[in-house]
């Protein structure tokens, strides 16, 4: 199914902000966007050298590069420019120059590609009589950076953290592929000579926190922020008939486990205490599963797999560890939906009409607000495709981020005009399936994005939910609730608008991810919650990296 991966991550000495990238002949070139540094990189063994030790400070600012028969290509500002890499005086010559910031550049053969984000466009120009030919639409909103293999355009946007393919005569989109890490700045594919492999290496660049050792105060520990920039391959494959792309995977270790260690005098007899365990999908496999603590039985419930812990008496003095440790294959998944394979779409089941159109879950769907709203929403729209994104544009636009200790209902968050990930889900529940949308509930936590840290054990700070909508004949496909919403006003990416990272965890389907029964009977959560029954323990351990068949 996969196998581990053969190539490593390049890390350019003295890099802080690499801007573009260009394998040339054994070697990998990149520009340092903040130092101007022109590097030359060893693949593999981290050696650097600057190669325009001499106008380093031409580079400053520069966005991205392109080589092509001993000429790089470089954009700065406004303008591209281009020079002989063995030239010995600077003298660069101005190519064309734009009313706006110019990103990206790729040369291929009598066509220069030039990437603009703030018009939205892929400028395509003759090199020899420096006139635009035509014109394509960028897929995503960020600034993006481009390359060229034979019949593709292939781009990276630092906001929408996606790699695209898209056609090279037409520009349409053939399909895109999540990144493994935030923010990708450049991208190159290098074919290794003795295998004649071939493999895309994405470059990015961003401010990661640490806690800092400063002898100067007292405590000595602060937290400081520094730059990581790298060169990382990622991999991919594309299912046309399923139409999605996996890309880059990691084998992860999950451990889910209950402290019993009560707040108020409470007893239960004949107790089995439930937790969901983790599901099979399009992006997961669960390789492994085994107890910790103590054993358990399993149950299926709406197909997925039920951890029962079973107790013949549970009181305040009773003191238990006990969960389940699994083995998952995660990927990050992208699927290619158009709205165009939504035009002619069978009926909602009835059983799916019963289950993911009715308010089961104090969502305020009878409220006089919410009706409203979801009819603003989707306006006249009637592709269930463009539906749902305008409800989740419809949402971003009116909700904000912020963590609380409680969930509020879909109608008081939309009134506050604030919510957690729990009360967007609310919120885009509610207005989904009042439009005749089916969808649920997906969650329940987020291993730590920090696939470096291999081997040690790495605990989120939260749980999570996330929302799946359902389009007939086509399947199930996930929405994020809330982390796309990083742009006040919009446009807001899509890059988890069907799609999701691999540092998911996918679990508690159409069920409670975790209850609790006594003599076969629930237990009413509002007279005992299991949160003030148990203290969870969470954590994650990145094992290895994977790659897609």
């Amino acid at each position: 199914m996969s196998s581990s991966t053969q190539f490593k991550t390049i890390r350019p000495i003295a890099a802080t902000s690499i801007r573009g990238i260009v394998f040339w002949a054994d070697y990998l070139l990149a520009i340092d966007s903040k130092s101007g540094y022109l590097l030359r990189v060893d693949p593999w063994t981290n050696s650097t050298s600057i190669l325009n030790s001499n106008y380093w400070d031409k580079y400053v600012g520069s966005n991205d590069i392109a080589y092509e028969d001993e000429v790089i290509w470089f954009t700065n500002g406004d303008t591209v420019y281009y020079h002989s890499l063995t030239q010995e005086q600077f003298t660069p010559s101005v190519f064309v120059t734009l009313p706006y910031l110019i990103n990206g550049i790729a040369i291929w053969e009598s066509t220069v590609y030039i990437t603009c984000q703030k018009t939205g466009y892929i400028y395509v120009y003759d090199k020899k009589t420096k006139k635009e030919i035509t014109r394509f639409r960028t897929p995503g909103i960020g600034t993006e950076n481009i390359t060229i293999k034979d019949e593709e355009i292939w781009l990276c946007d630092d906001l929408e953290q996606t790699v695209y393919c898209l056609d090279k005569a037409t520009g349409q989109l053939l399909f895109s592929v999540l990144t493994p890490f935030q923010n990708p700045t450049g991208l190159a594919f290098y074919r290794n000579l003795a295998t004649d492999e071939e493999i895309l290496y994405v470059s990015y660049s961003f401010s990661e926190p640490y806690v800092r050792d400063n002898p100067n105060v007292d405590p000595n520990f602060e937290l400081s922020y520094r730059t990581s920039s790298f060169v990382h391959p990622l991999y991919f494959h594309y299912d046309s008939e399923k139409k999605y792309a996996r890309s880059n995977g990691f084998l992860v270790e999950m451990r889910y486990v209950e402290e019993l260690e009560p707040l108020d005098p409470f007893t239960l007899e004949q107790v089995e205490w439930h937790i969901a365990l983790p599901a099979e999908t399009d992006r997961q496999k669960l390789k492994h599963i085994e107890y910790i603590g103590i054993p358990f039985s399993e149950t299926i419930l709406n197909g997925q797999r039920i951890a029962v812990f079973k107790f013949d008496k549970l009181d305040q003095n009773t003191r238990y560890i006990f969960g389940w440790r699994a083995i998952l294959e995660v990927w990050s998944i992208k699927y290619r939906i158009t709205p165009r394979d939504c035009e002619r779409l069978p009926a909602l089941s009835p059983e799916y009409t019963e289950q993911y159109l009715v308010d089961n879950d104090n969502l305020s769907m009878d409220s006089e607000l919410i009706q409203k709203a979801a009819i603003e929403s989707v306006g006249r729209e009637t592709n269930l495709l463009r539906k749902i994104h305008s409800i989740r544009n419809y949402v971003y636009d009116r909700l904000s981020y912020e963590i609380k200790p409680h969930i509020d209902t879909p109608e008081i968050a939309l009134r506050r005009g604030l919510g957690s990930c729990g009360e967007y889900l609310g919120v885009l529940l509610a207005l989904s399936r009042l439009n005749g949308i089916a969808s649920r509930t997906v969650g329940r936590y987020k291993c730590p994005d920090q696939p470096f840290l291999r081997g040690l054990p790495l605990e989120p700070q939260f749980n999570h939910v996330w929302m799946e909508f359902y389009i007939p004949g086509i399947g199930w496909l996930p929405v994020e609730s809330n982390p796309d919403d990083i742009v006040d006003g919009g446009p807001y990416p899509n890059r988890f608008f069907m799609g999701l990272a691999w540092y998911h965890a996918e679990m508690a389907k159409d069920i409670p991810f975790e209850r609790i029964f006594s003599k076969g009977s629930p237990v009413d959560k509002t007279v005992l919650s299991i949160g003030n029954l148990a203290i969870n323990h969470v954590s994650f351990t990145v094992l290895e990296e994977l790659r897609p068949d």
